[in-house]
């Protein structure tokens, strides 16, 4: 099988939404040394690009920038990323970490403040943050990625002018979706039952969007088991599907990926390749130019 990429959940965020892909439901943060034992296990077995998602990553910034230079510099992966909020990211942060960073995925699912408010993002600055993100990607090298889970709220909206001024090198456009025994009902930590929309209102608002060339959606019908996932414990998840495979520290790669369900037809389908590699990279690998989560 050939790995491709991994999503490591290190810490609940610090500014909640309602929409993140994977609900940690401990704050769970693995140990240094377990957690690039994890990556080497990761790495051996044919992993190629490491996306550190959450929660928001950005809450333990060392432990994040340690990761990512050990991605780098000692297991030499194609690509490393992060997703975030942006609300934690500091020049500081980027001038001795940067480097090893290829793609900073920052979410905005509004470009209205009041709509930020509504879904949980930020406290009325969120917009701001985004814009200021962008610029120090680009000054830092690392492509930027804008992350926005269409919903109730904003599946309306038009966004085209606000994408086309930040101009990022992907705008990957999600359809919000629900996942049983995370956040279906009362009795999870969120609740995403009033923010669900139809397909057709998706594909209303992926109508009004798709002339943009970084614009990439992905509906319920290719996301769910598309991605494969380790949560902060480094088990592998299965979405919707069943419990959550033991840990790769505790099994190895190969045998927990026998317990994973990972669906290959619909990661292609959501164009899960691509070219991952930073800016000033390019020419460092050949690798193949078509591998996205």
């Amino acid at each position: 099988m050939y790995l491709v990429t991994f999503v490591v959940v290190v810490v609940l965020a610090i500014i909640q939404s309602l929409f993140y892909f994977h609900t940690a439901k401990t704050s769970h943060v693995e140990s240094p040394e377990n957690a690039k034992r994890g990556l080497s296990l990761l790495k051996q077995a044919g992993m190629k690009k490491l996306n550190f998602a959450g929660g928001e990553p950005f809450m333990v910034p060392k432990l994040l920038g340690d990761l990512a230079k050990y991605c780098k510099e000692v297991l030499s992966l194609e690509s490393v990323s992060v997703v975030t909020n942006g609300s934690k990211v500091t020049s500081e942060w980027l001038s001795e970490y940067g480097q090893y960073l290829d793609i900073m995925a920052v979410s905005c699912d509004s470009f209205h403040e009041e709509t930020n408010v509504k879904i949980g993002r930020g406290k009325g600055t969120h917009i701001d943050v985004v814009r200021n993100l962008s610029r120090m990607c680009k000054k830092h090298g690392i492509k930027l990625k804008i992350n926005t889970v269409i919903n109730r709220h904003n599946f309306q909206e038009n966004m085209n002018r606000q994408i086309q001024d930040i101009a990022p090198f992907r705008w990957k456009v999600f359809q919000v979706l629900a996942i049983e025994g995370e956040n279906h009902s009362e009795d999870t930590l969120r609740d995403v039952r009033s923010f669900l929309i139809t397909d057709e209102e998706f594909k209303l608002f992926c109508d009004a969007h798709r002339h943009n060339e970084c614009f990439i959606p992905e509906g319920n019908d290719v996301m769910k088991s598309s991605y494969l996932l380790l949560d902060e414990y480094m088990r592998f998840l299965n979405k919707g599907v069943k419990d959550p495979t033991k840990s790769i520290l505790e099994i190895g790669v190969a045998a927990a990926l026998t317990d994973v369900y990972w669906d290959e037809e619909s990661f292609e389908k959501r164009g899960g390749v691509y070219e991952w590699t930073r800016f000033s990279e390019k020419a460092a690998h050949q690798s193949n130019p078509k591998l996205d989560w």
